[in-house]
């Protein structure tokens, strides 16, 4: 047998690391604020304080959100994530991945869309009321209606994939009793 390389992959661990944890509960919270957020303030009629300020919320948990998710990203690619229980069938493991690079694909692109649909609006974000972000392209009202509808349907695609993400995991906790929610949720060990 040859030697180990010190270049070898390292083995799984069994469970996330804190800081794993603490970025998928943080984001998940900020991304259900955000989201909640946003049904509220579309619903409120015309221009009132209250939904301008619902608006720079808004706003502020998106940036937020893209900021947590590239970390979280550059995090999870210099990590080793835990291996996926040994008798998952493929199909599962295979869906499990999809859905996790499709999160991690909305969780960029959907701050970026608002980002740019606020540009094209010609509403500027200014970051906790102090960090005015430039505008990235030129008001335009015909692309405000696409990166609009570009935005809502992000968003109602990463809402079909965390009811998948979630229906999964309690699949796995409730059905399947592998354990594998406990790797997120350490208290259920």
């Amino acid at each position: 047998m040859a030697p180990r390389s010190s270049l070898a992959a390292p083995s799984a661990p069994d469970s996330y690391t804190r800081t794993a944890i603490a970025f998928h509960w943080l984001i998940a919270l900020l991304i259900v604020c955000g989201f909640a957020l946003g049904w509220v303030m579309t619903d409120i009629p015309g221009f009132t304080p209250t939904k301008l300020r619902y608006f720079s919320w808004h706003k502020w948990i998106g940036v937020t959100v893209f900021a947590l998710a590239v970390v979280r990203i550059l995090w999870r690619a210099t990590h080793v994530a835990p291996a996926l229980p040994a008798g998952m069938v493929a199909w599962q493991r295979i869906a499990a991945e999809v859905v996790h690079v499709l999160l991690y694909v909305l969780m960029i692109a959907i701050p970026v869309s608002g980002y740019l649909y606020s540009s094209a609006s010609n509403i500027p974000v200014v970051y906790l009321g102090l960090v005015r972000l430039p505008l990235l392209i030129s008001p335009d009202p015909h692309l405000k209606a696409i990166l609009k509808v570009v935005h809502v349907t992000l968003n109602y695609g990463l809402l079909a994939l965390v009811v998948l993400h979630v229906a999964g995991a309690l699949k796995h906790q409730l059905l399947d009793r592998d354990g594998l929610l406990s790797r997120m949720i350490p208290f259920l060990k």
